[in-house]
């Protein structure tokens, strides 16, 4: 059984410890990486809190390194860890900028170590049931997917409230639908990003290559005490599909107790069930079975994460300058 260290010690991490612990390696979490006061994590029975990045990237009974720190930090150590051969789940965003996640992948490109980058929502099942959806050709040809992701106000993180080490709303929170709108609509070409004032939701709209159009409606302005709440739908030309989630402000680590989806075809309307079970433990069990195959993830390749913080980065321009923007796509597909 591979051996295990989590860098960093938020929220996080503390996802990555209970998706470990799920898949039965809680006691296989060696260290737990944090410059800050230790603060005990109960998923991590037997981890030894560290200070020194380089004690973990040196021990060779370290396999998998799971990168849970604030995004500035991502490039340093994950480049690092893959340069030692580690195997590494980073968090998402990949990068702050487009040039960090290039080094990112180059990093991976050139070493023995696999890299997956840790965009959870493609591990939610109802966000999986509607991809089967659309891949059995059940909504025909998608030509809109609207998406949105509502919450109360981000926890209380200097790092986090800081744009240029978190890049905000649209880098941070939005990027998980960008992602979405990538997947079904293929290539993003250009966006217009909206709002009315400085508190109220950011609405986005991404034009694509192939003629489809995907609208995101963004907003952490919510009173503290209604649940986290988010949507995806498709307007196929058979057809629409939605999925609904709720949950506890805190997403990381709430799992709603079922899940389905909302099919409109021919056919009439359905609700199909979708899997419901801890979509952290989900994408760890996969991760999992990368690292033994010695493969790249087919559902969360690192191209598709380096495509979803382009679209967002667009976003945070076009809403700065009040102007449609291109999206700088460096040449990578949609994954």
């Amino acid at each position: 059984m591979p051996t295990i260290a989590i860098i960093g010690q938020g929220t996080m991490a503390r996802a990555h410890a209970r998706a470990w612990r799920e898949v039965g390696l809680a006691d296989r979490i060696r260290y737990i990486c944090t410059p800050g006061t230790p603060r005990p994590i109960g998923d991590a029975p037997r981890a030894e809190f560290v200070t020194d990045l380089d004690v973990v990237l040196t021990d060779p009974t370290i396999d998998i390194v799971s990168v849970c720190t604030p995004t500035p930090s991502h490039a340093d150590i994950a480049v690092r860890a893959l340069e030692r051969g580690k195997d590494v789940l980073l968090e998402k965003p990949i990068a702050l900028n487009l040039r960090d996640a290039a080094a990112i992948r180059d990093a991976a490109a050139r070493s023995d170590g696999i890299l997956m980058v840790a965009h959870v929502v493609r591990f939610f099942g109802g966000y999986e049931a509607l991809r089967s959806v659309a891949r059995g050709g059940e909504v025909g040809q998608v030509l809109s997917v609207h998406a949105e992701r509502i919450s109360g106000p981000p926890a209380p993180s200097p790092w986090w409230h800081d744009e240029s080490k978190s890049g905000g709303i649209l880098v941070d929170f939005a990027i998980h639908d960008f992602d979405q709108l990538n997947l079904f609509l293929g290539t993003p070409r250009a966006l217009d990003a909206r709002r009315a004032s400085p508190t109220s939701p950011i609405e986005i709209s991404v034009e694509y290559a192939d003629g489809g159009i995907g609208q995101v409606q963004t907003f952490m302005g919510m009173a503290p005490d209604v649940p986290f709440s988010s949507a995806l739908s498709l307007l196929g030309t058979q057809g629409s599909a939605t999925h609904q989630f709720s949950g506890a402000s805190d997403v990381a680590v709430s799992t709603p107790a079922a899940e389905f989806i909302r099919l409109v075809t021919a056919a009439g309307v359905a609700f199909r069930p979708a899997d419901a079970t801890n979509p952290y433990a989900r994408q760890a069990r996969h991760f999992l079975d990368c690292v033994a195959s010695r493969t790249d993830s087919g559902i969360a390749p690192t191209d598709g994460a380096i495509l979803a913080l382009a679209v967002s980065l667009a976003a945070r321009r076009s809403l700065a300058e009040s102007r449609p923007i291109d999206v700088e796509t460096l040449g990578v597909g949609t994954g």
